[in-house]
């Protein structure tokens, strides 16, 4: 149903089963606690209650609670992910009762924002009463697409069109409304973008992927509509410039991700090499100057912005969740379009640290934002404190973490033409056809502890293909792709060891990956070693926050040092060069960890911090030399 695509594409989620120690339980609680959690607050808060009202009042006006239809729609969104692994009538049949209250509010026209309708009793409410007058400040268009998502994402969980065939009618009123002869302005928050390219998958409507490239098309645009901007900041909605002649990540960080993301997407289906051009140096601009070691961008609290190259603070670092999340989102899809591990670099920092400390081990407890230090002071998160809260006013966090995780499967494998790239390192079982063959493929890890990774090949027949194991960057030495923003004081790259079937092998990389071409027969099985020594980081000399401070690492894990572990004060850490520093497993402690020990420091995965009450916490450390690096 569509011409053109990825030239890279990932093994669907649904194909794959992640059974290991470390994503497995995160998983399992994802399903067993956050979703039900989610639902709930979305009840509790009434944004639920918010689409009844709607219905209720259609015809006249009513109350609505600006911005939030899109948490519902996120946590759909991931129950309908969950639901194509784990079938749940239950579940099945609360979302539905949802969905009917969601098309209940829907006008018929098709258009559908229950907070665009306000009680002139209570003009403080929102400014402006009449659809499309307020883009710019409220998320009217924004929400439609968590909506297109989610709609999509039910309909190849259950096959039940009630909720696409809500979504498929906005989406074809957006269409009437927004073209080259029509309304012309643009959403104030990305997002729709996305979602129409969901939609245009679903159905093979062209006019879904050419409407999400008119509104991409359209930033920067003064001819058509007046720029928007805000926080004396051109640049914070991306709509400063054509998108094509965009090179610098500027902005409210998530606009700028999705934004990014879909980008990507229009450059992969129309083949649009100016779009290509755009995003391959925007990515380039975000790892060279604007990433925090963690992962973590959009380092301004101040409208939740990418600050200026190398402004990169520690304490006061945004990072903002839902920014982890849009760069998973956009790295993987630079991935699908050039085939460079570079972007699984990112993406797995991002993964590890940057997303995963966004949520406790508990599930139902969420840190909006993700500094790299904190004085047990400075009330760093969004409702203003220092601990991870059970929901936020403005709840995108909760409910965007809640659909990257069931969906995290199909970010592992991808294949293109009879190569079989292996991207992530995670215990799993997935099954692919191949050279004209189906093969499973098992993966046997306890990554990110340990480098040693088991993979055995199971088919019918034997199978000809490539198997191409990526080598990841902090192996090589070398912590950010193509960046000098950060480098190991050892920059050395690791010993990496390979057999098959038990025979070692030669270990040849080429571009990033070790390929593997042969005549594979089931039984045989690779195992590759990657070293993990601890090691530590230094950063780029123009970021003043790290200038004479180290950090450390070991694997894809940053490690953090936090009070309760060291003297009750991690700010005052000195690290020298010469302290031995030792790598020790918890298989219990914080749902089991690799503990980093030294004179003077304790250190656990920065994911971690913040699960024993309020205390001090820092990712870089005073750093005292007694050698000449």
């Amino acid at each position: 149903m569509v011409s053109k695509d990825y030239p890279f594409q990932p093994i669907p989620f649904t194909n794959v089963t992640i059974q290991d120690s470390f994503w497995q339980p995160r998983l399992k609680t994802n399903h067993d606690i956050t979703i039900p959690y989610d639902f709930r607050k979305c009840e509790e808060t009434g944004r639920i209650d918010n689409f009844v009202k709607a219905a209720r009042l259609m015809d006249g006006p009513h109350i609505g609670i600006q911005f939030n239809d899109s948490d519902v729609f996120k946590v759909i969104e991931g129950a309908a992910y969950d639901l194509q692994r784990h079938p749940n009538p239950e579940l099945e049949l609360y979302i539905d009762d949802v969905i009917d209250k969601i098309a209940a509010a829907q006008e018929p026209d098709g258009y559908l924002y229950t907070a665009r309708t306000i009680d002139p009793a209570h003009p403080h409410e929102m400014s402006g009463t009449e659809r499309w007058s307020q883009l710019k400040t409220s998320h009217e268009l924004y929400n439609l697409g968590h909506m297109y998502e989610a709609a999509v994402a039910y309909y190849q969980a259950t096959g039940k069109r009630a909720f696409l065939d809500v979504a498929l009618k906005s989406a074809n009123l957006i269409n009437d409304v927004f073209r080259p002869d029509g309304l012309r302005d643009v959403p104030g928050h990305q997002e729709i973008e996305l979602g129409l390219v969901k939609l245009y998958r679903a159905t093979g409507d062209e006019k879904y992927l050419n409407l999400a490239k008119f509104f991409l098309d359209e930033r920067g645009n003064a001819a058509g509509h007046s720029l928007q901007s805000a926080f004396d900041n051109p640049g914070y909605m991306q709509d400063h410039l054509p998108v094509t002649e965009q090179r610098e990540a500027v902005g409210h960080a998530v606009r700028a991700t999705y934004m990014y993301a879909a980008m990507v997407d229009v450059a992969a289906l129309k083949d649009d090499e100016a779009y290509k051009t755009a995003v391959r140096a925007l990515w380039d601009n975000v790892v060279q100057k604007k990433l925090s070691l963690t992962g973590g961008i959009g380092a301004r609290h101040t409208g939740e912005t990418f600050s200026e190259a190398y402004d990169l603070p520690n304490q006061a670092a945004y990072n903002e969740t839902c920014a982890a999340i849009g760069s998973i989102y956009w790295s993987h899809r630079m991935f699908l379009l050039d085939g460079d591990p570079k972007y699984y670099d990112l993406l797995e920092r991002t993964l590890y640290n940057g997303f995963l400390s966004g949520i406790s081990l508990s599930g139902n407890e969420f840190f909006y934002v993700n500094p790299l230090e904190s004085d047990n002071e400075y009330a760093f998160n969004a409702e203003h404190t220092l601990t991870r809260q059970a929901w936020f006013n403005c709840s995108c966090c909760p409910t965007n973490v809640v659909r990257l995780l069931p969906s995290l499967p199909g970010y592992i494998y991808a294949t293109r033409d009879d190569h079989l790239y292996v991207n992530l390192y995670t215990g799993s079982s997935m099954v692919v056809s191949i050279a004209n063959q189906d093969v499973r493929l098992i993966q046997t890890t306890t990554y990110p502890w340990d480098g040693t990774i088991q993979l055995a090949i199971d088919s019918s027949e034997p199978a000809h293909f490539t198997l191409s194991l990526r080598v990841p960057g902090w192996v090589n030495g070398q912590p950010v792709p193509t960046s000098d923003l950060y480098r190991y004081v050892n920059d050395q790259p690791g010993r990496i060891a390979l057999t098959v079937n038990s025979v070692s092998q030669p270990v040849h990389q080429e571009g990033g990956y070790i390929h593997l071409e042969r005549t594979w027969q089931a039984g045989d099985v690779v195992e590759l070693v990657l070293p993990m020594p601890i090691r530590r980081v230094v950063a780029h000399a123009n970021i003043a926050d790290t200038r004479g401070k180290v950090a450390l690492e070991r694997g894809p894990l940053v490690y953090a040092a936090e009070g309760i572990d060291n003297g009750g004060n991690a700010l005052s850490i000195f690290l020298d060069d010469s302290t031995h520093l030792s790598a020790e497993h918890h298989p219990v402690f914080l749902g089991g960890i690799t503990m980093i020990t030294g004179e003077g420091i304790t250190a656990i995965p920065y994911y971690a911090w913040g699960h024993r009450g309020n205390t001090t916490m820092a990712v870089w450390y005073k750093r005292t030399r007694t050698t000449s690096t």
